[in-house]
């Protein structure tokens, strides 16, 4: 049975929205599998707009849908429509639009809250014991998704480390080219460029995650 897997965008590059490797790898990998995607995005105006370039903030407004679809070629829906009924996994590639425009964890740290839809479609994954699989800076939100005790990894950033276990998290060191898995909670995290130097290093650990995830698919069968 082909396996539907949503997955959540947050803008269009690295500084201020998703990360375009590792949200193209996500993607390919899925297609390769012979997985049914749908990617979707909140319709707010992002935090802020970086210069890719230069690193700057730049004087404008954008919008995370809008941005989300150069990503997808224009195959992206508002994140409010989504329905865990609908899928059998999901998964949030990083960039910093994780953590600027998903949730406030850029600005906030482990005070940190999701955007409401983020929120609400992630513990209703949660609660229905459906795989996610969290990438790059992802993890840092999954305190907040699932409650204290959860089980995953953003490489060995000590900053970030910092926040997730004040937040109730529990952190595991873990290589770019693997996976940590919280078995009680279908969760699966990679580092993804949190530590890699390449895209193929990237590459190595996004591929174990979405393996990963479509074989826990295979449970709820």
């Amino acid at each position: 049975m082909t396996k539907k897997i949503a997955v959540i965008l947050s803008g269009c590059g690295v500084y201020d929205g998703t990360e375009i490797q590792e949200s193209v790898i996500t993607l390919l990998r899925l297609d390769q599998r012979g997985c049914e995607v749908q990617c979707f995005a909140p319709n707010i105006a992002q935090l802020h707009v970086i210069n890719h370039l230069t690193g700057e903030q730049m004087p404008e407004a954008r919008n995370v849908l809008v941005e989300s679809a150069r990503i997808t070629r224009g195959a992206v829906k508002d994140l409010a429509q989504a329905n865990v009924e609908d899928f059998d996994a999901l998964i949030v590639p990083g960039g910093f639009g994780a953590a600027k425009n998903l949730s406030n964890f850029a600005t906030q740290g482990a005070n940190c809250t999701l955007l409401p839809e983020v929120q609400a479609l992630t513990e209703a994954f949660a609660e229905s014991g459906k795989p996610v699989g969290l990438i790059c800076i992802s993890p840092a939100l999954a305190a907040k998704i699932y409650g204290p005790g959860v089980t995953c990894t953003v490489g060995n950033d000590s900053d970030t480390v910092a926040a997730i276990e004040k937040m109730g998290g529990t952190h595991t060191d873990c290589e770019v080219t693997d996976i940590v898995e919280d078995s009680a909670r279908k969760l699966v995290s990679t580092p993804a460029y949190m530590r890699a130097k390449t895209i193929g290093e990237a590459a190595a650990g996004i591929n174990k995650l979405v393996d990963r995830v479509i074989e826990l698919t295979q449970d709820q069968e």
